[in-house]
């Protein structure tokens, strides 16, 4: 039997998170702000969507718009505290004034995680040198995905690059699973499915009224039936 796709849907609160887990996603990735490209939700967000599912749950840990890490103290307390709250997976990314990777700032929240999964996002679309970054991130304790559409522009641009890294799975910098998210379009599953790539990620193509409207179960159960169909 083939392996189940992963579907990772955005969720800003509980109802976005039944509505999405009923419609069939395997994984929520947490935030707020969303106008700025998502932030960390509060922790009574967190619990809240916590005791509403029962599927993984991802926190983005992401306190200002951009990619700078920015007060580095306040984001080891903010992983600190929804790590008492239950929070168990995570995701971050950080990047310096030239574009690589801010190692150092990665590796303090790291440590904070004590062993929690992890995904880089999308700051490796913007990173000066992606083979670099993931070389320079891939012993970290916990790193299990990246969050990329290949490009700063979305898929339809990156969608070469992401089928050339997928090509690379398993050599050193590039263990970690491929999460595509960023401009995603339901055509692009198939191309990226005969690549290899078994994890998708959705954000406004799970709200059809757009960001002011709540995720539709019947938008993520349209994206559930073509990965299981193909």
């Amino acid at each position: 039997m083939s392996k189940r796709a992963v579907l990772e849907v955005i969720a800003l609160d509980a109802e976005d998170a039944i509505a999405a887990q009923a419609g069939g996603a395997d994984r929520l990735e947490l935030v707020t702000d969303m106008a700025a490209d998502g932030l960390t939700p509060p922790v009574a967000t967190f619990s809240a969507i916590r005791a509403a599912v029962d599927i993984d749950l991802r926190v983005m840990l992401r306190l200002t718009d951009g990619f700078a890490a920015g007060e580095a103290d306040r984001l080891v307390r903010t992983a600190g505290e929804l790590r008492t709250a239950g929070a168990d997976q995570f995701v971050l990314g950080f990047l310096d004034a030239e574009g690589g990777v801010d190692l150092a700032a990665v590796e303090r929240v790291v440590a904070e995680l004590d062993g929690c999964s992890w995904t880089f996002h999308r700051a490796i679309d913007h990173a000066a040198d992606r083979d670099a970054l993931r070389k320079q991130l891939a012993d970290l304790p916990g790193l299990d995905t990246y969050l990329t559409a290949g490009s700063a522009q979305g898929v339809d641009s990156g969608l070469p690059t992401l089928l050339a890294e997928a090509a690379k799975a398993g050599e050193p910098g590039y263990e970690q699973q491929i999460l595509v998210g960023g401009g995603l379009e339901l055509e692009h599953v198939p191309h990226l499915l005969d690549a290899g790539v078994d994890a998708f990620h959705i954000g406004g193509a799970a709200r059809p009224q757009g960001w002011k409207h709540p995720v539709s179960a019947k938008a993520v159960a349209e994206w559930r039936r073509l990965l299981e169909g193909l």
